[in-house]
């Protein structure tokens, strides 16, 4: 489940997916790395079932901080995609004496004492709020392959369907308390994407406060629309902040 480079440098990546997804959706951005890295994997992915809809935010960030605090590497930057960058803050604050960076990239960055669900725009918050306690945290087929795939393969896109794994419900619906970290912030905005939209890029850009802004033609999935030109500026941030 975590993969770890093994390189002798004090400052590593940790890597932090977005729903529905699991760990291995790093694994083309992370040859070749040059870093130590963790790939750090969500709860309920070994078994898919409804009890998995129970756990709460708090849980989600527990299961993975364990993974983290078994890492050997001192100091590290954490990298987060999508819902993951509501898990990402928790940890960021929860490791404060270790993070060396926080890179966004098409992240959900909720202000303090919010949550996920609360970063939308008011009608799609009261829509999507409704959809998600009726039909749950699994898209349709078409609406995962419209939102995230449009711009993948179609085997990319076919292994990410079949694959997906639908999120506790309060994953979405919890607030965090947690604060933006008070270190070196890169967001990287996707042009292209479907699922999270310029404009709400730009609330969470806002939110983040980040040092830098840098823009990548992709869909939601630049981890696989274009690993090698997200590796470098992974790699970029690494020499800008270490």
């Amino acid at each position: 489940m975590n993969k770890i480079d093994a390189l002798p440098q004090e400052v590593g990546f940790i890597f932090i997916h977005g729903a529905g997804l699991n760990s291995g959706i790093w694994s083309k951005t992370v040859e070749s790395l040059g870093y130590p890295y963790l790939l750090v994997d969500y709860p309920n992915r070994s078994s898919r079932h409804e009890a998995g809809n129970k756990l709460t935010l708090a849980d989600y960030t527990a299961y993975m901080h364990e993974q983290i605090k078994q890492w050997g590497i001192k100091r590290f930057i954490i990298v987060a995609h999508s819902l993951g960058g509501v898990l990402a803050l928790r940890l960021a604050e929860e490791f404060k004496e270790r993070i060396a960076g926080f890179i966004a990239i098409g992240a959900i960055i909720p202000s303090k004492g919010n949550s996920f669900l609360s970063t939308l725009p008011m009608p799609n918050r009261i829509l999507m709020g409704a959809l998600l306690r009726m039909f749950g945290t699994k898209p349709p087929r078409s609406a995962i392959r419209a939102g995230i795939c449009h711009d993948l393969t179609e085997e990319q896109a076919t292994e990410l369907i079949d694959g997906f794994i639908p999120e506790s419900l309060r994953v979405y619906l919890d607030r965090s308390d947690a604060v933006v970290p008070s270190v070196k912030k890169l967001y990287v905005k996707l042009s292209n994407d479907r699922e999270l939209s310029p404009a709400l890029q730009n609330k969470m850009i806002a939110n983040l406060d980040p040092h830098a802004v840098l823009s990548m033609n992709t869909g939601h999935l630049p981890m696989l629309g274009n690993p090698a030109r997200l590796r470098e500026l992974l790699q970029s941030f690494m020499s800008f902040s270490a």
